[in-house]
């Protein structure tokens, strides 16, 4: 970070004028062209770093002797591009630059003054670096001395810092032209090294203190449209034999021009209502009389602003137009702060109000006073007309139909209709559509007006679906014995039932005991609600008259009698039976479903010959033992 700091100098304490002279050393990119032959006596360099006896002339610097010196980005102004001098001194002190001063005015005096920057780091010659010391002399072309001033040692610093020094002279009568003569004093060597630019002369006058009448600062503003009178006026300090006053004007930050006739140290500026908007300065030139008009000889005063501020420039607006129970959205813009007002007593603040829902009672003009920042105000308004919306109304909320029937639909308001979804529909852009949905629907019914405005309502069609009955699975039995029936209703129903209505215990009991005497199929009726039918599933007992089991078979594959076989078994589901050889070894087993037996043991074929068989029928039915023979 480079600092910037008014050093002990002996500059004007009074008011200055414009400069008549300003070396910059001009701006563009690295190096900068030297100074003409007569202007140093130092030698020129393209290189970033100049020598002892060096000078160069750049927008930038950086690394130099091992970081020793500070990386300067740009000249005094902070212009990247900007160019300044970089001086390394001599190891014997010398005058390092020379420059002659032309047109200046006999008897007036001036401020000169310069910045100058010590390069080489705080750090830098083990902390003992040598100080730039320099000598600023003014002097006559004949040599007379006409001033002095010494900067003492320019202290080194951690960071960049550029200062300013200078003094005031006062010429002679007649004297135009000035010689300005800088000198080194110190040493070369490990320091003095220094940049240089913005060297300025000024001229250099008493106290020059304008005020705006009536107001504590020297600065007013108005907004346009506006007519407004400033009377202005400036205090002149004693030093002047024979002051000239001339008001000067610079419009929009432009060049300063004189204002004819404007001659007095008091001046009146008028600003009619189509004045504008800009930024207005005036200040006061004063010179000796005889020099006012010469620029090089009077000083001014500190510039009086008159602010003409603008007006915003709005743009207010809404989704014009709307309808009835919608949305009305305002929008305005080009300033900071919004006050609304309109139809029923509407008021907001802010660029986007909302009225929501918006009735036909808020048709007409909102206005919206728009101010700006500068407090300057601007009022617009936007017209707006809200539509009638029509109103959406079905026949019924919700009705039932049963699967496979339809029902029509009714709907009333506007004057073009839709219905949705789709789904079942025998138009959606009818008021009375077909709809046989296959499953409960919601449809939405959206009437619109010849102005696009539009309203909805709602019918449900609910479709009553049929239970699902289960009658359970088959079963088997020994005829005259109990079972249990296993039937599930599941879905919307009113009632439920068995038939046939023969050996059962309660028909509209789901488990209900049965005990038929011979084969029977018995459904599950269950009535769907709203008189949509019956659902109904069968389930089948076969009885079996009487536990038969055969004592012989043949396994010769002819088809005949070729497996042992007891169907019975069916109605034991917990069964368990055994066949053995005459060893005791158990050649074929069944549990709980019966199997076929084709005479083999291990896949071989038994010999023909009687075996043993011992069939446990559990749940209480006792057991029997006996014999079958194989036959081959």
């Amino acid at each position: 970070m480079v600092a910037f700091v008014k050093a002990d100098a002996q500059l004007c304490q009074g008011s200055l004028g414009d400069p008549i002279v300003n070396i910059t050393f001009g701006a563009g990119g690295n190096p900068g062209a030297p100074l003409s032959a007569a202007t140093t006596t130092y030698q020129y360099t393209s290189t970033d770093c100049p020598n002892d006896g060096f000078y160069t002339v750049r927008n930038s610097t950086s690394g130099c002797f091992g970081d020793t010196w500070h990386s300067v980005a740009s000249d005094h102004t902070g212009d990247p591009n900007g160019y300044f001098m970089l001086v390394n001194a001599s190891l014997q002190p010398s005058a390092f630059y020379v420059d002659t001063v032309k047109g200046l005015c006999g008897g007036t005096t001036y401020e000169f003054a310069a910045w100058v920057m010590n390069v080489i780091r705080s750090s830098a010659c083990g902390g003992s670096s040598i100080l730039p010391d320099l000598t600023f002399r003014i002097e006559k072309r004949d040599g007379t001395i006409l001033q002095t001033y010494n900067t003492n040692g320019i202290a080194a610093s951690s960071s960049p810092v550029w200062k300013q020094y200078g003094s005031f002279f006062t010429t002679p009568a007649g004297v135009s032209d000035i010689v300005l003569r800088m000198i080194n004093n110190a040493q070369g060597g490990c320091g003095n090294d220094l940049m240089l630019d913005d060297i300025t002369f000024r001229p250099c006058g008493p106290s020059l203190t304008p005020s705006i009448a009536g107001l504590p600062t020297n600065t007013a503003s108005f907004c346009e449209g506006t007519a407004q009178s400033y009377t202005i006026n400036c205090t002149v300090s004693g030093g002047f034999s024979n002051p000239v006053f001339q008001w000067q004007k610079s419009d929009n930050n432009g060049a300063w021009t004189d204002m004819p006739g404007a001659n007095s140290s008091s001046l009146t500026v008028n600003f009619p209502a189509g004045t504008l908007p800009g930024t207005y300065r005036y200040r006061l030139a004063v010179a000796e009389a005889g020099n006012i008009g010469f620029a090089q000889c009077r000083i001014a005063s500190a510039p009086v602003t008159i602010q003409v501020n603008a007006n915003p420039v709005t743009n207010a607006g809404s989704n014009n137009p709307v309808c009835e129970n919608s949305v009305l959205n305002l929008t305005a813009g080009g300033g900071g702060t919004y006050q609304w007002s309109g139809p029923n007593g509407f008021t907001a603040a802010g660029p986007n109000p909302s009225i929501a829902p918006v009735q036909l009672t808020g048709a007409g003009k909102y206005y919206v006073l728009v101010t700006s920042a500068a407090n300057c105000s601007h009022l617009d308004s936007v017209i707006v007309t809200v539509n009638t919306a029509p109103v959406a109304q079905t026949a019924f909320a919700s009705a039932s139909i049963c699967p496979g029937n339809s029902i029509q639909l009714s709907g009333s308001g506007g004057t073009a209709w839709e219905w949705t979804p789709a789904t079942g529909l025998s138009s959606t852009v009818v008021t009375n559509p077909v709809a046989a949905p296959a499953d409960t629907t919601h449809y939405l019914f959206i009437a619109s007006n010849t102005a696009g405005c539009k309203d909805t309502a709602f019918t449900t069609i609910n479709v009553t679906k049929k239970p699902v009955v289960n009658a359970g699975p088959d079963q088997t039995i020994i005829g005259g014995n109990r079972i249990f029936l296993n039937g599930r209703v599941t879905g919307n129903y009113v009632d439920f039932f068995w038939t046939p209505n023969l050996t059962i215990s309660n028909v509209r009991d789901l488990r209900a005991a049965v005990n038929p005497t011979a084969d029977i199929s018995y459904v599950l009726h269950a009535e769907a609600i709203n008189g949509c039918g019956f659902s109904t599933d069968t389930m089948n007992i076969k009885a079996y008259q009487a536990l038969y089991i055969p004592n012989a078979f043949t396994p010769d594959g002819n088809g005949i009698n070729d497996t042992w076989y007891i169907p019975a078994l069916a109605a034991y589901e917990q069964h368990e039976l055994y066949v053995l050889n005459r060893y005791g070894e158990i050649v074929f087993q069944s549990k709980g479903l019966m199997r076929r037996w084709d005479g083999k043991y291990k896949g071989k074929d038994l010999p023909a010959g009687a075996y043993t068989y011992f069939l446990d029928l559990k749940q209480g039915f006792g057991s029997v033992k006996g014999s079958v023979l194989i036959i081959r």
